[in-house]
């Protein structure tokens, strides 16, 4: 467990580390980078680098945590990973079923293997279901998405290296815009940020713009046209942070 500078959670949990590139989101990849800085400081959990790992020393953590937490699972991989077992998911999922005060947002770019086993998984309402979607080529993952069974489920449009028209929004509660950052980032343009704002307020979808990225994403920030949208979707626990609860206007 770790505390996150991600703007939109408040833990990091990664009961896996590592993971596979499999399309151009992948390109520039933070966790890998992370990964590196972190064998090379000693850490034994990532002393395979950013080889896939599977950590079950680490299915114990939620169970310490004090209060209500939001909480990012697996921000140095990917839970759906085609070489993680099935029985491990289904460990993770019984943690997060059996922690039901802390909310926990799972996003995957494997969207097609969420429904092969959704009916082998507890979704429980705290179990946020998300996939990322960084240009149109991967539009596709959405429609999987969409057919799972989380009750809550969202899209992450980072880095949105592409514009997305003409998204279909529905079932989808969440969505996330954020600029690619790091030596060699992929531009991003304001009107494929603005026209995703706009489907959102059409779709009646919370909208969260994360940062525009860059070579100095503290520099670039995060408004937009003047304005911070940190917009989420209604936290389904028995407690809320209030901070953390801006629902999208009805």
């Amino acid at each position: 467990m770790a505390q996150s500078s991600i703007e939109w959670t408040e833990l990091t949990w990664n009961p896996t580390t590592g993971c596979t590139k499999i399309s151009t989101g992948c390109k520039f990849c933070y966790a890998e980078v992370m990964a590196r800085r972190l064998k090379a400081m000693g850490l034994d959990k990532y002393k395979n680098g950013f080889k896939l790992a599977i950590h079950e020393d680490a299915l114990d953590i939620p169970y310490s945590w004090s209060g209500s937490k939001i909480v990012f699972v697996n921000s140095m991989s990917d839970l759906f990973h085609k070489d993680v077992p099935l029985e491990f998911i289904k460990k993770v999922f019984k943690v997060m079923n059996e922690t039901p005060q802390h909310t926990y947002q799972v996003l995957t770019k494997r969207a097609d293997l969420v429904l092969r086993y959704d009916k082998e998984l507890n979704w429980t309402p705290n179990i946020w279901m998300g996939v990322s979607v960084e240009d149109e080529k991967v539009v596709d993952r959405i429609d999987f998405l969409r057919e799972a069974s989380a009750q809550v489920k969202f899209l992450s449009c980072e880095p949105l290296i592409g514009p997305l028209p003409n998204l279909n929004l529905t079932n989808i509660d969440w969505v996330i815009v954020g600029g690619e950052s790091g030596r060699k980032p992929r531009p991003m343009n304001t009107e494929w940020v603005l026209d995703i704002k706009s489907q959102c307020r059409d779709g009646k979808v919370a909208f969260f713009f994360k940062q525009w990225g860059g070579t100095n994403k503290k520099k670039t920030g995060r408004l937009l046209k003047g304005k911070t949208y940190d917009e989420m979707p209604k936290l389904k626990r028995t407690t809320t942070r209030s901070s953390m609860n801006r629902a999208v206007a009805a």
